[in-house]
């Protein structure tokens, strides 16, 4: 796909947030990813320009960590723990039960494009295993059928809400927008969210009892 120039002055947007303009390969990867859904060829070569870096460089960087797609995915890309305590706690059976429900299997796609599906091998989130991500977003506690209600309303174009942090799950494009740095406006909702606090700081300084 090509570029836009509106494309090109967001990419420089984001370069500009570092004092050293390479750190921004990882957020400039999330950005390509976030226009054809993964990362394309063209995209390396663009970041590469913009960087002045070899395209081996930012290959290296895509290729390194498994956020970061060399083929499509689906529009809501499904992960499903399967390391020790998840698969201990149902997590096996889950990816089982959603090969089987979706006819893919691991790395798949559903013919229809909205679902793929991924084994994880950790989520970070042993107290609430068993755990499936959805566009990076939790849902834990998970059994076989709540997974299948799960898939079935993003195939319906009506997924479910997320356990914890916003009430709404994105596209996996507009969730790619997200790890590139672009504010969606969601950051205050959920349950557990709130407005920004200087709280951390203050502890590590000493500043409260």
């Amino acid at each position: 796909m090509a570029f836009s120039q509106e494309d090109l002055a967001i990419m420089e947007t984001i370069i500009k947030r570092y004092p050293r303009p390479r750190s921004a390969i990882m957020p400039l990867l999330h950005f390509v990813q976030s226009r054809a859904g993964y990362v394309t060829n063209e995209g390396i070569e663009i970041i590469a320009q913009q960087l002045e870096l070899a395209a081996a460089e930012v290959t290296a960087v895509s290729t390194f960590y498994t956020q970061y797609k060399p083929t499509p995915v689906g529009e809501y890309h499904v992960g499903v723990c399967t390391n020790t305590l998840c698969a201990i706690m149902g997590g096996d059976e889950i990816m089982g039960a959603l090969k089987d429900h979706l006819g893919i299997e691991n790395d798949g796609v559903t013919a229809d494009g909205k679902v793929s599906l991924e084994h994880i091998e950790c989520n970070a989130a042993c107290d609430y295993a068993p755990v499936v991500m959805a566009n990076w977003e939790f849902y834990d506690n998970q059994t076989v059928q709540s997974a299948k209600d799960l898939v079935d309303s993003m195939r319906a174009g009506n997924p479910k809400p997320p356990t914890r942090g916003p009430n709404t799950l994105v596209t996996w494009k507009q969730a790619s927008e997200v790890l590139a740095g672009l504010n969606d406006g969601r950051a205050n909702e959920g349950v557990q969210a709130g407005g920004p606090t200087l709280l951390g700081l203050k502890i590590a300084k000493g500043e409260t009892k």
